[in-house]
């Protein structure tokens, strides 16, 4: 028996269609496969990157073996003025502490008004003593010439008594008379003598008030600097108190103390550079001027004087720091910069390499120089050759083996 085929309204557009579906995902099935999978002969790019830095060369420059030491500005002369006059009372101080002086420069003045009392007295006693004199020589030459009439009557009856003209009593009373004027000759230029010392002694006193109404004027001895100034207005000056102190020529000197061991190395002329810690103003290049030959038995230790050039920074008195140079040698340098502390005590730098990448090397240090604190150098004893190109800005950001791009400095 034949069984009728059914027949569904659109069948075949629907099989048509299930067909298209199956045809795209089997073409979209070998296309993801396709896309998806890397043949296995193309290699895979990575990308890499390199860090920027700068680098120096290995230098062989003069390296300055030094001893450091502080100590302390002081005067290289420190002279004390004290007035040349004692109990006179001060009344104008002219100079003040800091203030520089040239030789015979007013610093103080002192009461005068005593002393040229005294003067005034001095000389009216000298023109006194004077007049004085002056009478006296009238008197002499009266009283010589008494004499002189006295020996010529003398002389007169001398001639007469041998005639029998005149008696001796006439005669002896003549001599005497002559005696009696010698006598008052005598006097006179005795009298004449005390006048003249009298004059002698007030002009004695006028000279004496003379120079202490000079020395009522304090003057400064020398040029240079007040250090210190202990005169104040109403005090009564003393020979043996100063009323100032005096730098000569404002020089200074910085006294620094070092150990018996270290003396041998210094040597009279060593340059020395001296910087302070508190005022980068004071960086300047003294010498050594003296060694003290004596060494403190208590301390071990000896004094070393190095000259200060004029510099308005440094005053006496200032802790300074001093870095004494006592051999200049030929060594290797890099910039400090360049130069990496390790923990354990070591220092390393990176060195860099023909194919660009960097190498780290230990590396042992030596003396560092240079006045700019940002811009000094170090001695590399051990570890670098010369030629050798060191890492500094950005060594801190490298490790051994990393390439590197050098930056334009």
């Amino acid at each position: 028996m034949d069984v009728p085929r059914l027949r569904y309204p659109h069948s075949g557009k629907r099989n048509r269609l299930i067909g298209l579906g199956l045809a795209t995902l089997l073409i979209g099935g070998t296309g993801a496969f396709f896309f998806t999978r890397r043949p296995a002969s193309t290699p895979q790019t990575v990308a890499t990157s390199t860090q920027s830095v700068t680098v120096a060369p290995v230098q062989t420059a003069s390296i300055s073996r030094t001893i450091n030491a502080t100590g302390t500005v002081a005067a290289r002369d420190l002279l004390p003025i004290a007035p040349e006059a004692s109990g006179l009372q001060v009344q104008q101080v002219l100079a003040n502490e800091g203030q520089t002086v040239r030789s015979g420069q007013e610093l103080a003045i002192l009461s005068s008004d005593v002393l040229r009392s005294q003067l005034n007295q001095s000389q009216a006693q000298s023109t006194s003593a004077q007049a004085v004199l002056g009478q006296r020589q009238a008197t002499l030459q009266q009283q010589q010439a008494t004499l002189a009439e006295a020996q010529s009557n003398l002389r007169r009856y001398q001639q007469l008594a041998q005639s029998g003209a005149i008696s001796q009593a006439d005669l002896e009373q003549r001599a005497t008379a002559v005696a009696t004027a010698q006598a008052a000759v005598s006097t006179a230029q005795a009298g004449i003598g005390q006048a003249q010392a009298d004059i002698q002694a007030s002009q004695a006193d006028i000279q004496r008030l003379q120079t202490q109404l000079g020395q009522t004027i304090v003057r400064s001895p020398a040029n240079g600097v007040v250090a210190e100034s202990l005169a104040k207005v109403g005090d009564v000056a003393s020979t043996s108190n100063p009323l100032f102190r005096l730098i000569r020529n404002g020089d200074l000197e910085l006294q620094i103390k070092l150990p018996a061991t270290q003396l041998p190395q210094v040597k009279v002329g060593s340059p020395v550079r001296i910087t302070s810690d508190v005022d980068r103003q004071i960086n300047v290049q003294g010498t050594v001027r003296e060694i003290a030959p004596l060494v403190d038995p208590q301390t071990r230790q000896a004094t070393i004087k190095i000259n200060l050039p004029q510099n308005p920074a440094i005053r006496s008195g200032l802790f300074l720091r001093a870095a004494i140079t006592t051999q200049t040698t030929q060594a290797l340098t890099i910039p400090s910069k360049a130069v990496l502390p390790q923990s354990n005590g070591s220092s390393t730098v990176f060195v860099l390499q023909p194919d660009g990448t960097v190498r780290s090397q230990t590396v042992q240090t030596g003396v560092t120089q240079g006045n700019d604190p940002n811009n000094t150098t170090v001695e590399i004893a051990q570890g670098l050759n010369t030629g050798d190109r060191v890492v500094v800005a950005g060594s801190g950001y490298v490790k051994d083996g990393d390439r590197v791009t050098i930056a334009q400095q």
